[in-house]
């Protein structure tokens, strides 16, 4: 009888996917990456080299693709973050889109559907240097126009859980 190895079950858990402890702690993580082993451990019921083998094989299958500071754009002196929609002579146009993803100012990229092709988000110190930006991004070859969003407070910023 062969055997099938690409569904071995491991503590109720295919190999290919995750359980519902892998999920409690991405969920961890993604709220706090600096917690001990032994923290999340604790919260999810697991021993801390239990937690440890879990986020290397997380780590291992691209479940978890970096970890990373959120920064306060109001200390780091960008305290303006805008959202800004590009039209493109093309969706999805890769010319346009190499050069946005050279502008340091650039945080995220995203190719959308609607009434843009592309929303960008920028962290600013100021309003001159958004406008500043804004020129630089009219001068990209395949930019047809922009529309920019100010954010007045952000109430809620996490990532997928």
């Amino acid at each position: 009888m062969p055997k099938e190895t690409n569904r071995l079950r491991e503590n109720g858990r295919t190999k290919a996917g995750f359980d519902e402890k892998d999920r409690m702690l991405l969920r961890l993580l993604a709220q706090d990456a600096t917690r001990s082993y032994a923290d999340m451990g604790a919260q999810i019921h697991l021993s801390p080299p239990a937690v440890h083998e879990r986020v290397k094989r997380l780590k291992r299958d691209g479940y978890i693709r970096a970890t990373v500071s959120l920064l306060d754009g109001e200390k780091i002196g960008r305290p303006l973050l805008s959202f800004i929609h590009v039209d493109t002579t093309g969706w999805g146009a890769k010319s346009p889109m190499r050069a946005l993803s050279e502008l340091e100012e650039v945080e995220e990229i995203h190719t959308v559907t609607g009434d843009t092709c592309v929303i960008l988000k920028v962290r600013m110190p100021g309003t001159q240097a958004l406008e500043d930006l804004l020129a630089r991004i009219y001068r990209i070859e395949g930019v047809k126009g922009t529309r920019s969003y100010v954010a007045l407070s952000t109430y809620l910023e996490r990532g997928p859980t």
